[in-house]
């Protein structure tokens, strides 16, 4: 009798318990989603917005400011503008870019920090350029 009496309490109190709540699909995902996207780094590491200094394989010096917005403006060294477009890092290996002027088609590089430090730029075609990151 005790033992009918144990389980009947035990079933009681079963019956009660609640079980603990199932996360709604839609709720997780919608949070997924909303969680931002982890940043691609520039070659040195850092986020790939900023100025940078370009020194082409011919010599001339262009000086980049990549923006946070995905544009990117180049000056020459006395800062007229020289070429205006959108820029996308797409792993620290491939920086790519369109200009604005009309008809153009997005090109990346192929960036690398060697052992001695030295950041450089392969475009597609082969030209390398030297890149250094000014600091603000």
């Amino acid at each position: 009798m005790k033992k009918i009496m144990i389980i009947a309490a035990l079933a009681a109190v079963g019956a009660c318990a609640k079980p603990a709540p199932v996360p709604d699909a839609a709720v997780t995902t919608d949070a997924a989603a909303a969680a931002p996207a982890a940043e691609v780094l520039a070659a040195d590491g850092k986020s790939p917005v900023g100025k940078y200094k370009i020194t082409n394989a011919d010599g001339s010096v262009t000086m980049e400011d990549d923006k946070a917005d995905g544009t990117y403006v180049d000056t020459d060294a006395s800062g007229k503008v020289i070429e205006t477009g959108t820029w996308v890092q797409k792993s620290p290996e491939h920086f790519c870019f369109t200009k604005d002027a009309a008809g153009s088609t997005e090109k990346c590089t192929t960036e690398s920090i060697d052992a001695k430090g030295v950041w450089t730029a392969q475009v597609e075609g082969g030209k390398t350029s030297t890149v250094e990151r000014v600091e603000s």
